[in-house]
C-alpha cells in the first residue's frame, strides 16, 4: 500500500475524531479566510477614497460657502496664483448664480413684492442674478416656500409674527453653473446623456447643457432654445447630475455667464487638483498663504477624509493579526491532534521502522494524513467565509469609524447657487459643503467583500504550510526513536 493511499485511509480511521476535527480547523480557517478577504476589502475603500476625493481641494470667498456670508468674489488673479502653487496640477473656476422664470418675476414685480416688498433681489427675484424662459422642474412645496421666505414679519420685528412667506407665483429659481471646461465643480466630467458637451467657451457663445428635468418640464430636446436674459441659447445637450435638483439646473460657458450676469472676471469657486494625496495638507497651507487667510477659505474634499483613512489603517492591522492569529491557531490545533495520533500509533512506527520505513517516510505519512483534515476543514472553512467575511468587515469598521454629525441644510448651489441676493441652493456646492462636515462613518460607507480565487489559494497555502508543520514536528520526534525502544514498551 502506498504512503499516500495509507495516510488517506488513516484519516477517516476515526470518523467522530475526524468530523469533530474539520468543524474545528473550518471555524479558524473560516475566520482566517474572512480576516484576509476584510483585510483585502479595506485596502480597496482606502484606494477608492483616496481616488475619489483625496487629491481635490476647493477654494471660496473667505466667510461664505454656497452664496451665503460674505466675502469678495474670486478672480482670474486668484486661480493664476493657485496655478502656481507648488504640487498643484490643475485649476478650474466656476460662477454659480440663479436666474428666475421670466414671467413669474413680472407676476411678483407688478404683486409689489420687489425690492419695496423686501423678497430678496431685484423684481422679487430672491437672489436671482436674471431671468430665464425656463420654468422650474422643482415644485417650491412647504421648504421652498420657507427657505425663500422673507426674514422679517413685515411690521416691527416685535410684531411676533413669523416670516413673511413667498408670493403664491414663486417658483424655485434655475440653478445655472459657468464652466470654462466641460467637467463639473468638482472636476468630474459632465454626464451628458443625450447630444454633445460644450465646445464654445467664449462670452458671446449660445451653448448650454440642460439637466433632464429641467428639460422634460420645458419639452427641450437637443437644438432646442431658449433664453437666459436677452440671449437665446441653444440646448448642445442633456445631462444627468443623479437628483431631480440638480438636474433641474443648467450649464453654461463661464466667460457667457459672467457677461449675461454682469459679474466680469468674478468666480465663485476654485477647485484645485493636487498631485498627490501625501501632498494635499501642505498644498492646503501654501495656497491659504499665497491667496491670503483673509480673502479665502481652503478646504480639502472631505474633512474627515483622514479620520477615515486612519479608522480603516486600523481596521487593516486589526484584521492582519486576526488573520496571523487563525492561522497560528489551525497550526495548534493540527500539532495537537497529530501529537494525540501520533502517540497512538507508536507501535505502528516502531513496525515501519523495523522493516525499513525511513524517517522521511514516516513523516510524509502523517503529514498528508493532517492535510487531508486541513483540506476538508478548508472547504467548509471557505462556505463559512463567504458568508461571515462581509457582516465581520462592516462590523470591524463600524467598530473603528467614529461617527461625526452631518450638517444638515448646508446652504450650497449647484450647478449654481445664490446669487448676489443670496438665497438657497443644492446640488454639487451642496454635496461638497455636505461632504465637509460628514462624518467618518458617511464617508466610508459600506465595505463589499468578495472571496476570489486568488484570495482563497493565497489563504488556504499559508493553512496548508502551518498544518504541514504542525504534523510533521511530532512525527519526526517519533520517529527519531529507535524500533526495539518503542516495541519495548508497547
Amino acid at each position: 500500500m502506498s504512503v499516500v493511499s495509507r495516510s488517506v485511509g488513516n484519516a477517516f480511521r476515526n470518523k467522530i475524531r475526524t468530523s469533530a476535527v474539520v468543524i474545528i480547523l473550518a471555524v479558524a480557517i473560516g475566520l482566517a479566510l474572512s480576516m484576509l478577504v476584510a483585510n483585502q476589502a479595506v485596502a480597496s475603500k482606502v484606494d477608492s477614497l483616496k481616488a475619489s476625493v483625496g487629491n481635490n481641494l476647493t477654494v471660496n470667498p473667505a466667510g461664505s460657502r454656497g452664496g451665503l456670508g460674505g466675502g469678495e468674489p474670486l478672480t482670474t488673479a486668484e486661480l493664476t496664483k493657485a496655478s502656481a502653487v507648488e504640487h498643484v496640477t490643475n485649476v478650474t473656476g466656476t460662477l454659480s448664480v440663479r436666474f428666475s422664470n421670466a414671467a413669474a418675476e413680472t407676476n411678483t414685480s407688478t404683486g409689489g413684492n420687489g425690492p419695496a416688498g423686501g423678497q430678496g433681489g431685484p423684481g422679487g427675484g430672491f437672489g436671482a442674478s436674471g431671468t430665464t424662459s425656463l420654468e422650474s422642474a422643482v415644485e417650491p412645496g412647504s421648504l421652498g416656500q420657507r427657505n425663500n421666505s422673507n426674514g422679517s414679519s413685515g411690521s416691527s420685528p416685535d410684531s411676533g409674527q413669523g416670516p413673511v412667506a413667498a408670493p403664491a407665483g414663486f417658483s424655485i429659481p434655475i440653478q445655472a453653473t459657468g464652466v470654462s471646461t466641460s467637467t463639473t465643480a468638482t472636476g468630474a466630467a459632465i454626464n451628458v446623456t443625450s447630444g454633445a458637451q460644450l465646445t464654445d467657451f467664449a462670452a458671446e457663445s449660445k451653448q448650454a447643457l440642460v439637466g433632464s428635468t429641467l428639460a422634460t418640464k420645458n419639452s427641450l430636446t437637443v437644438g432646442s432654445t431658449f433664453t437666459v436674459q436677452d440671449r437665446t441659447m441653444t440646448v448642445t445637450g442633456i445631462f444627468d447630475a443623479g437628483t431631480e435638483f440638480d438636474n433641474n439646473a443648467i450649464y453654461l460657458p463661464l466667460a457667457a455667464t459672467q457677461t449675461l450676469t454682469d459679474q466680469t472676471d468674478q468666480l465663485s469657486s476654485l477647485t484645485v487638483t493636487v498631485d498627490s494625496i501625501e501632498n494635499m495638507a501642505a498644498t492646503q497651507t501654501a495656497l491659504t498663504a499665497a491667496l491670503g487667510a483673509d480673502k479665502v477659505d481652503v478646504t480639502s474634499g472631505s474633512a474627515n477624509l483622514d479620520s477615515a483613512i486612519t479608522s480603516l489603517g486600523s481596521v487593516q492591522n486589526i484584521s492582519l493579526i486576526a488573520f496571523i492569529a487563525s492561522l497560528v491557531t489551525a497550526g495548534l490545533i493540527v500539532l495537537l491532534i497529530m501529537i494525540m495520533v501520533v502517540r497512538e500509533r507508536r507501535r505502528e512506527i516502531g513496525v515501519l521502522k523495523a522493516i525499513g520505513a525511513s524517517n522521511r517516510t514516516i513523516g510524509a505519512q502523517f503529514v498528508i494524513e493532517a492535510l487531508v483534515l486541513v483540506v476538508m476543514g478548508s472547504v467548509v472553512g471557505a462556505v463559512v467565509a463567504a458568508f461571515s467575511s462581509n457582516p465581520i468587515a462592516n462590523a470591524l469598521v463600524a467598530g473603528n469609524t467614529s461617527t461625526s454629525t452631518t450638517a444638515v441644510g448646508v446652504p450650497g448651489a449647484g450647478p449654481g447657487g445664490a446669487g448676489p441676493g443670496g438665497g438657497f441652493g443644492g446640488g454639487e456646492d451642496f454635496t461638497r459643503a455636505r461632504g465637509a462636515f460628514a462624518g467618518a462613518e458617511q464617508l466610508i460607507g459600506t465595505v463589499s467583500t468578495s472571496l476570489g480565487w486568488q484570495t482563497l489559494v493565497f489563504g488556504v497555502a499559508g493553512i496548508l504550510l502551518i498544518a504541514a508543520l504542525g504534523a510533521l514536528i511530532p512525527a519526526l520526534l517519533t520517529a527519531k526513536v529507535r524500533p526495539i525502544e518503542v516495541l519495548r514498551g508497547e
